[in-house]
């Protein structure tokens, strides 16, 4: 690593490029626990722990624990975009909403607690139209900033069309694009690149499936990001390889970084801890390297938390040691 990531230093005025992050289907995330899950009878749960979700709120929220600084775009409606502003509001998060279509979705985990298992109920999303996603250009079209990050993270909202994302970073001329997507819109992506995307990120089974054949080694996993590079879809791939680490892609280089050994509890929020430090360091004027091990540090710390919670920064840089990029 070409220096020591100090979140302390890094944090001062002026040395954080701007970081947007867009929830356009956000979620009030339950997280709750039963000893047993047993079909047919009443199941006595634990006192709920309520979180804002959502991928891009997520990659907020994480900004905010290592000491960063985001501005969280969130469509909500509703009684429980009510509830989930107020989430927001007590995280102290710097956030603008615009009203979404009818009501905010809510989402539930649920851990077993004789087994450790957990159980992810995630409730679809309001309904979009033609001119709910005109309020959003506009909006994102005043918010951007050129030379800064633009996160586009999380589930697409229902009704939209299969190359938002695209239209979305029309919309943000001059932002670095982040994009960490799934489903048809990942794949609409690889087939229609969108022009200047500067980072794609995704899972290793999403890179099976694109690639369509198994990426058993690290290598097979850098050899197609490599071809995804090539071919213009973005100036960084990134795809996770689990608990092994993750692999980054860019023109002439492919890093690896070891996912640090830890004892996990849930692996919610982990990919978006991964997408908040690897921004996070890229708006610092860190390198892909810095970037890949903070981001690889910050999903392993995400996992040793309970339920809904993400990365913490003494976790983060515990574990910053033992994610060290290397190239392959």
């Amino acid at each position: 690593m070409s220096e020591t990531f100090s979140a302390e230093a890094a944090a001062l005025s002026g040395m954080q490029a701007p970081i947007l992050t867009l929830t356009l289907n956000p979620a009030l995330d339950m997280a709750t626990e039963v000893p047993e899950l047993l079909a047919g009878q009443k199941l006595r749960c634990a006192d709920p722990h309520l979180d804002p979700g959502g991928g891009g709120l997520n990659v907020s929220r994480a900004i905010k624990h290592l000491g960063g600084d985001s501005l969280a775009l969130v469509a909500l409606g509703g009684l429980t975009g009510d509830r989930l502003a107020g989430l927001i509001r007590a995280e102290g998060i710097t956030f603008l909403s615009l009203l979404g279509p009818g009501e905010t979705r809510q989402s539930l985990t649920v851990t077993e607690g004789t087994t450790g298992k957990q159980f992810r109920f995630m409730l679809p999303g309001p309904i979009w139209g033609e001119a709910d996603r005109h309020g959003v250009f506009t909006l994102l079209s005043a918010t951007a900033r050129p030379g800064g990050y633009s996160v586009i993270s999380g589930s697409q909202p229902p009704g939209v069309p299969v190359d938002f994302n695209a239209q979305l970073a029309a919309s943000m001329e001059g932002s670095h694009i982040v994009l960490d997507t799934s489903g048809s819109a990942l794949r609409e992506v690889v087939k229609r690149p969108i022009p200047g995307l500067s980072v794609l990120r995704m899972d290793g089974e999403e890179g099976e499936e694109l690639a369509g054949r198994r990426l058993e080694t690290r290598v097979d996993t850098a050899d197609f990001a490599s071809s995804l590079v090539a071919r213009g879809v973005a100036k960084m791939v990134i795809i996770a390889r689990g608990a092994e680490g993750n692999v980054l892609a860019e023109a002439g280089r492919r890093l690896f970084a070891p996912a640090p050994k830890v004892k996990v509890k849930s692996t919610v929020g982990a990919g978006d801890s991964f997408v908040a430090a690897f921004v996070l360091a890229l708006a610092r004027s860190q390198g892909a390297d810095d970037a890949l091990s903070l981001g690889t540090a910050a999903a392993a710390a995400a996992v040793t938390t309970l339920a809904t919670q993400l990365c913490r920064a003494e976790d983060v840089m515990r574990l910053l040691p033992y994610a060290e990029a290397v190239e392959i």
